[in-house]
């Protein structure tokens, strides 16, 4: 049986790549959790579709120093942002190409993505254009050039769900990492320091720290932990030993 962690030694550059439309957007859905894996030895990586030239707030040139500070905190092994266009990220072969030849060369064993449900179409887009992407990226005749590598697919697929109006199947404890979690968020001055420009879209700045302290606490109480963070995936969990299943039913 095919085992999440059959190839552990393989040639692959991270073993969890989270996907996400804007710098950003991963330490707000599951920067908890690449520090979780991070701290379980495995080699985590973030790749940012857009660079941050539409925000209401800050440059492109801004986003990606804090995009900088904000992967030193989270302790990741790699991360990287292609140029889709910010606020209009499309689903085209293109782009498909462009995931497809990160996956290559990065080799992730697993992959999380935005839910395919929300506000902001840069967001949906995304999920689609991943998963379809992460399928692309194993056919064995794409036209992607030798030097990205031999063909590659995930093993599992996840999809970042705490902004979404959707019961999670799976949600992961990030209570030991919670605080780091919000250093890495708070890394994006421009985006959450108070300020004049969006102040009616973004979160006060005192607020963040409630807001996020009380959605992560929300998530773990669905499973019996003080803070985690949900996703979801489209398959049925497998198990053998039903004395080891987690989250007690009464």
């Amino acid at each position: 049986m095919a085992s999440i962690i059959a190839d552990r030694s393989t040639s692959s550059v991270v073993d969890v790549l989270a996907i996400a439309a804007h710098r950003d957007d991963v330490e707000q859905t599951c920067g908890g959790t690449l520090l979780v894996q991070q701290s379980l030895g495995w080699r985590t990586g973030i790749l940012d579709l857009t660079r941050g030239e539409a925000g209401t707030r800050g440059s492109a040139e801004d986003r990606a120093s804090e995009a900088d500070a904000a992967a030193r905190i989270l302790r990741v092994s790699h991360r990287e942002a292609l140029d889709l266009p910010d606020g209009n990220i499309q689903n085209t072969l293109e782009n498909r190409l462009k995931i497809a030849a990160v996956l290559r060369r990065l080799r992730p064993r697993v992959v999380i993505l935005p839910y395919w449900q929300g506000r902001h179409p840069d967001h949906y887009t995304s999920a689609t254009l991943g998963y379809e992407a992460c399928f692309a990226a194993g056919l064995s005749k794409l036209n992607l050039p030798a030097r990205c590598g031999a063909p590659h697919r995930p093993y599992k697929i996840l999809y970042a769900s705490l902004y979404s109006d959707v019961r999670p199947t799976l949600v992961v404890d990030i209570t030991e990492h919670i605080e780091t979690r919000l250093q890495s968020l708070l890394a994006y001055r421009s985006q959450y320091s108070d300020q004049n420009s969006g102040s009616g879209l973004f979160v006060p700045e005192a607020d963040i720290r409630e807001r996020m302290f009380s959605t992560a606490r929300h998530c773990g109480l669905l499973a019996g932990v003080r803070y985690a963070e949900p996703f979801v995936q489209r398959e049925v969990s497998l198990t053998q030993d039903l004395m080891q299943i987690p989250v007690q039913t009464i």
